[in-house]
């Protein structure tokens, strides 16, 4: 029996999930979680040994519960299972130690063959989204322009990014302008829009 963990935070779709991967002689659901934080302790205390985390959770999100996982649990795998199927997460999400990556339209049979390949020690990821980003290629954001486009999502004004991330408000213009530059965006937040619908934040 494979041993899987779900962290989603969306308890119908969890649900949903486990009892249809439950249907699988092969497999079986030994923890769930609505928290991305709350994975690493319950993938040690479950014996899991494949993740499928879904990637906006609070606390955590997947991507960075994945590199938490690889990072505690080396020999526990993860498998990337969500609704926001952008290129750039995909890189994100195999750089941070991700085994897989798939939509939550895959079928059934297609996403519990996936969970095998990943416990198997193969990689995984939708063929679709896999040609996207080799096209879109990597984020040209440095870290510190895609810290400050997460601060512009909502809006806020320079000065308030600069009180958040201690930056001066003149480093902070020119780090977003960057990053207006590298989107072909005319404002901060297009440039956050953007950034964020590639998966690059």
């Amino acid at each position: 029996m494979i041993r899987l963990l779900l962290a989603d935070d969306q308890a119908l779709v969890r649900g949903a999930l486990a009892a249809l991967l439950d249907l699988e002689p092969d497999l079986e659901v030994v923890a769930q979680v609505g928290r991305g934080d709350e994975v690493v302790d319950a993938a040690r205390a479950s014996g899991a040994e494949v993740c499928l985390l879904d990637i906006e959770m609070p606390g955590l999100n997947g991507i960075d519960a994945a590199a938490a996982i690889r990072r505690e649990l080396p020999e526990v795998r993860s498998l990337i299972v969500t609704t926001f199927g952008r290129p750039g997460y995909v890189r994100r999400a195999i750089e941070a130690g991700a085994s897989g990556f798939v939509v939550k339209d895959t079928p059934s049979r297609q996403l519990a063959d996936a969970v095998r390949r990943v416990h198997a020690g193969l990689r995984v990821i939708d063929p679709d989204l896999a040609a996207e980003s080799l096209i879109d290629g990597p984020s040209p954001l440095t870290a510190r322009e895609q810290e400050l486009l997460t601060h512009a999502l909502d809006g806020a004004p320079v000065a308030t990014i600069a009180a958040r991330v201690h930056l001066s408000e003149g480093t902070v213009r020119n780090h977003l302008s960057a990053a207006i530059g590298k989107t072909g965006a005319t404002t901060r937040s297009e440039a956050a829009r953007i950034a964020q619908d590639r998966g690059w934040l």
